[in-house]
């Protein structure tokens, strides 16, 4: 049976794999390459093919700007079925962007220092592997630099976001109070996304006209940093985003110090490093929730809701021992019915949750990869285990889908799997998760 699961998935990700090296999450729905799914997806062909998951990294760092920087999505190709496209973003505003794509000028969570790190364990630590590394690190320690050089408005170790994009977690409740603040105007344009996917499962038209207005507010400064940060009227330091930084910080370490003779940034990196663990700790750690939240830069003050990036510390290494135990506890009270898979998108004992709504309440394979990881690191072996086998349940039932209904009886429908389907990522870490088994 889990044989027949790999071959399957085996198959979306050859079916989304483009002529130009890249792949995409899901047709139709996205048509071009973004970035943390780029790298979830080379660990899916790594387990099969090397070589694609190679390409898959190097025509994603192919896209890095002049400084530093990596956007979220890549426009490889002229598709009319995605919007916003590449003339809405304009990356070209910025003087350092890239000569060779057009992109957008947002980026996602840092992931490629640990997906390095995954790729040569699973390649058992070859010579070939490293070699491939040493000439794709350097890379990804510039995007670090960039984060902390650019986006670390208060010297701190944490790093903003200026777009609810930038999280991952596009529409999450986390952003509603934000939204509260903002009268964007009324955008008009044409979706794509809702001619894919059931519209009931994705953002608001009038969501959309917030997301648009703070593109146009980061290119009225042609997508500078430090004018992003005084204007922008969004702007977050993302649990998520900065546990994934530490998580990859971490890697870039290990993997320097395999490579040798890199002893600079090795020291640049672990300065940073014992920096936003600290701060992380202090300012993002909630002691009453038990969870680690959002901080609303604009208005100085946590964002008090809980989410499935509320746990993702874990796989940071920095909460300590009595930090994990309590964010176990608050996981487990507040997510880990018996009557619903880990773990929800979105706090389910809340009002705003949405168990069928994008960010809003689902599961997400991406997450629970992280949080399985996250578990085993601090010894709680049972908990993530059914991380993994909730994952492998949604898929074997369900299908290849971008996210899972995380109540176990549905009444809403005969299959509980939504957004885009064969998509790329879900597909990659069942394999991930499957070939860790054996």
């Amino acid at each position: 049976m889990r044989d027949k699961l790999i071959n399957k998935a085996i198959k979306v990700l050859e079916d989304n794999f483009q002529d130009g090296g890249f792949t995409i999450p899901s047709k139709g729905l996205y048509p071009f390459q973004w970035k943390w799914d780029s790298g979830f997806i080379a660990l899916g062909f790594a387990h099969y093919d090397l070589k694609k998951a190679k390409i898959e990294v190097e025509t994603l760092l192919d896209a890095q700007w002049e400084n530093g920087f990596i956007p979220h999505i890549i426009f490889h190709t002229d598709s009319d079925s995605y919007f916003p496209g590449p003339d809405f973003h304009q990356s070209n505003l910025h003087p350092q962007s890239s000569k060779k794509y057009r992109s957008t000028g947002m980026t996602q969570p840092p992931v490629m220092g640990f997906i390095l790190e995954r790729l040569l364990e699973i390649d058992k630590g070859s010579d070939e592997m490293l070699e491939f590394i040493s000439k794709q690190i350097d890379k990804v320690y510039e995007n670090h630099v960039y984060f902390y050089e650019n986006r670390d408005w208060n010297n701190e170790g944490l790093v903003y976001i200026y777009h609810n994009w930038e999280s991952g977690t596009d529409n999450s409740p986390m952003w509603d109070d934000i939204w509260l603040t903002m009268d964007p105007p009324e955008y008009e344009f044409e979706r794509r996304d809702t001619s894919h996917v059931d519209a009931s499962q994705r953002p608001s038209k009038r969501e959309y006209d917030h997301y648009l207005y703070i593109i146009d507010v980061a290119k009225k400064y042609n997508y500078d940093d430090a004018k992003i940060a005084e204007h922008s009227p969004f702007l977050v330091l993302d649990p998520l985003f900065n546990s994934i930084l530490i998580r990859s910080n971490e890697a870039l370490i290990k993997l320097y110090k395999l490579l040798g003779g890199n002893d600079e940034k090795i020291a640049y990196l672990k300065s940073k490093q014992q920096k936003s663990i600290q701060s992380l700790n202090a300012k993002l750690f909630n002691e009453e929730l038990g969870a680690y939240l959002h901080f609303d830069l604009r208005n100085n003050r946590q964002i008090p809701y809980i989410s499935s990036s509320s746990f993702t510390p874990l796989y940071s290494g920095a909460p300590d021992r009595a930090m994990a135990e309590r964010l176990v506890k608050t996981m487990i009270q507040k997510f880990g019915g018996e009557d619903r898979y880990l773990c929800a998108s979105f706090d389910p004992t809340h009002e705003k949750f949405n168990p069928k709504k994008y960010w809003r309440g689902p599961v997400w394979i991406n997450m629970n990869w992280m949080l399985y990881h996250g578990l085993k690191r601090y010894g709680y072996d049972e908990l993530g285990q059914r991380v993994k086998n909730d994952s492998l349940e949604l898929v074997e039932n369900n299908g290849f889908f971008e996210y899972f209904d995380s109540r176990k009886a549905n009444p809403d429908a005969e299959k509980s799997g939504y957004g885009g389907d064969n998509f790329s990522w879900s597909a990659a870490l069942l394999i991930d998760f499957l070939k860790e088994e054996s």
